[in-house]
């Protein structure tokens, strides 16, 4: 099964690149994996703190996955996976991709100003070439109806 691959944030684009992968999973009878890597924090010498921060983290990360994964089980009738990692969101996303081989696309959204954001500018356009997959950006500034008729 080929699955269409989601980072998940908190932004509106990611929305988007979500409806987006859903109907394409939908349509092609595939999967979605989500995932959702935390940054890691600046507190390392606090251990304690860290740790709390940590968990935190994990779990604002669960509840973001199972929100999405309700709307996308909704939409089109599919459950997600998801993956959590904790790192650098580019290197997670490229290590996710070499861990996975059923992973066929990457879908990023895009935001609607004038840069399409710094994981889509760092991925495309400095690490494009060490993907073993094609990268579907879906732009920001597309309605719900218009991501529908093109997926």
């Amino acid at each position: 099964m080929r699955k269409f691959m989601v980072v998940v944030d908190e932004t509106p684009e990611c929305q988007n690149a979500m409806r987006f992968a859903a109907r394409r999973a939908q349509r092609t009878e595939g999967g979605v994996l989500m995932l959702y890597v935390i940054q890691p924090e600046e507190f390392q010498h606090w251990m304690g703190v860290a740790e709390v921060m940590r968990a935190e983290a994990r779990a604002q990360a669960e509840d973001r996955l199972n929100e999405l994964a309700e709307e996308l089980r909704q939409l089109a009738g599919i459950t997600p996976e998801f993956a959590i990692r904790e790192g650098k969101r580019s290197e997670e996303v490229l290590q996710m991709i070499e861990e996975d081989p059923e992973i066929g696309v990457l879908v990023l959204g895009a935001g609607e100003g004038e840069s399409p954001g710094p994981l889509v500018s760092h991925l495309v356009a400095k690490l494009g070439g060490r993907m073993r997959v094609p990268v579907t950006v879906v732009p920001g500034g597309l309605s719900l109806q218009r991501i529908d008729e093109i997926s």
